[in-house]
């Protein structure tokens, strides 16, 4: 019976003592900073991911595959230790918001540069003219924000409880964290999509939530950009809304009824 535990443990202890893929050492590869570990590809991430939004503020078509390629970085490194890579915790809503941001940054590319394709004989390299967007439109997003928090909340659990983690026990409000930035993070990128200004504000939201969460998890850059992005987004809220009133925006005049003049064209009186 000894002989018979010996080989079924052999295996085991072998499999333990194996050296880590490429694809673990990769995620796994990180410089310690203090009581954290500053993880290179969560790094890497997040700066692109700044990169994606700084183009985003100037309006230029290549906000959304420059942003595409931190979403994918950024997928493997908040569920790396469900793939034996990595010992932090993961963070589904993260994760799962990677795959939309993916899924919409196709949608805003395209309509991006379909809107740049008209624009382009004004001699603007900006892609659109951003508006704010109308009362039942905030009502629509304030309303699905909220449904689809407590939707994801109960996703996350049932996720955790068929997998539990029998060293680390979420605290109650984990997911409800986590589902709040999974919504808001999706709204405010779709919301980009649509030139809306409220995108901005949107991303306040979530970075209101998202700094203590990553600190809390031990993603300590992605903590970090909140921080930032909570001071950049008032300068892109600023830079957009000035946008409006300089240019006009052509869903504004759709929705109101009236024709899109052409600024070059003496105006009738």
């Amino acid at each position: 019976m000894n002989n018979a535990v010996l080989s079924l443990a052999g295996p085991l202890v072998a499999a333990e003592a194996a050296e880590p893929n490429i694809f673990q050492r990769i995620i796994n590869a990180a410089i310690p900073i203090g009581p954290w570990q500053l993880n290179w590809l969560e790094l890497i991430g997040v700066l692109i991911g700044l990169a994606s939004a700084i183009l985003g503020m100037k309006r230029w078509v290549w906000a959304w595959p420059v942003g595409i390629s931190a979403n994918i970085m950024l997928f493997f490194v908040y569920i790396g230790a469900l793939i034996g890579a990595g010992e932090r915790v993961p963070l589904f809503g993260q994760a799962g918001r990677q795959i939309f941001f993916i899924i919409t940054a196709i949608y805003g590319w395209w309509r991006w540069n379909e809107h740049r394709k008209r624009r382009s004989a004004s001699g603007t390299d900006s892609a659109i003219v951003p508006r704010w967007a109308t009362n039942k439109e905030r009502g629509a997003i304030i309303g699905v924000w909220i449904v689809g928090t407590i939707v994801a909340h109960q996703i996350f659990v049932w996720l955790w409880d068929l997998a539990p983690n029998p060293y680390w026990e979420p605290a109650w409000w984990y997911y409800w964290a986590d589902a709040w930035i999974f919504i808001g993070s999706m709204l405010a990128t779709y919301m980009m999509a649509r030139g809306w200004n409220e995108f901005w504000l949107a991303w306040i939201a979530v970075d209101l939530i998202g700094v203590p969460l990553g600190f809390a998890t031990g993603y300590v850059p992605t903590a970090v950009l909140y921080i930032f992005y909570g001071m950049f987004v008032m300068y892109g809220l600023y830079v957009w809304a000035k946008a409006t009133r300089e240019e006009t925006p052509e869903e504004v005049t759709a929705l109101a009824g009236t024709p899109h003049e052409d600024p070059a064209q003496p105006r009738r009186n």
